[in-house]
């Protein structure tokens, strides 16, 4: 049986104060094993931005716990925050917050040269990496000399190089057109299904969680429905989000 990488228990978020609180998180409790992929899906306001952001450690709950890898990051010190994001976390951005002022292969390296890992071992893995991602000719290259798509899997390589524990990914096909879209997802379903990489990704995007192999559907701070993919196709899945969302009301420009 696959170990547990999270553990979210009874979690709240509120916002504002006395006369005027906004409960962004309502009582969420869920988990995910080693080697899963998971999406979080669900219309603006509904609280998942607000989830993912406790999670990285970017935002505090207001009660309950967070555990990574059996750590409470409910409780770590600032400065222990710091330590553990770096670990155990890996974050791709929609935006993809590379440095134009490095090379492909330096940002993807970045994280292991401040460890100071030896340099052998930085080169073996990220030729490795790039390998999985398709991305080894253009690690010579800059940000701006490359693609959406290829800036994309750059940043995979770089949430994956430390081997962290959990991978988030906050609407990584955002920016992105649909050619590139499919393409990065493809090596997400790669780093998931080769590398055994846990992934949590949030999206709007019916299409993009379709690739996930499990899907939280997040309502008025609350867990509304859960899909597990099981052996259906990715198109059959795509149809169960698609019913899902419809049930979900609101504006559905909102979700896709």
């Amino acid at each position: 049986m696959n170990k547990e990488i999270l553990n979210i228990a009874n979690i709240e978020k509120y916002y504002g104060n006395k006369g005027n609180i906004t409960k962004a998180i309502n009582n969420i409790s869920f988990n995910v094993n080693e080697g899963e992929f998971v999406g979080v899906m669900g219309a603006s306001g509904s609280g998942k931005t607000t989830l993912l952001n406790c999670i990285s450690t970017i935002d505090k709950v207001t009660s309950g716990h967070i555990y990574i890898s059996e750590n409470d990051i409910t409780k770590l010190s600032k400065k222990r925050i710091a330590e553990f994001r770096r670990k155990e976390l890996g974050f791709i951005f929609q935006d993809f917050n590379l440095l134009d002022t490095l090379t492909c292969y330096e940002n993807i390296a970045l994280a292991l040269t401040i460890s100071r890992v030896n340099h052998n071992e930085i080169n073996t893995r990220v030729m490795d990496v790039a390998e999985k991602l398709n991305i080894t000719e253009i690690l010579r290259k800059y940000p701006y000399e490359i693609s959406g798509g290829q800036k994309q899997r750059v940043a995979s390589a770089r949430a994956i190089i430390t081997k962290p524990s959990l991978i988030l990914a906050d609407e990584p096909t955002g920016a992105l057109d649909s050619k590139s879209a499919k393409m990065l997802l493809d090596s997400l379903e790669n780093l998931n299904n080769k590398m055994n990489a846990t992934i949590m990704m949030v999206t709007h995007d019916a299409f993009t969680a379709s690739y996930a192999k499990r899907i939280l559907f997040i309502k008025d701070g609350k867990i509304f429905n859960e899909l597990i993919r099981g052996n259906d196709s990715r198109k059959e899945f795509f149809s169960k989000i698609i019913e899902v969302v419809t049930l979900l009301g609101g504006d559905q420009r909102d979700v896709f």
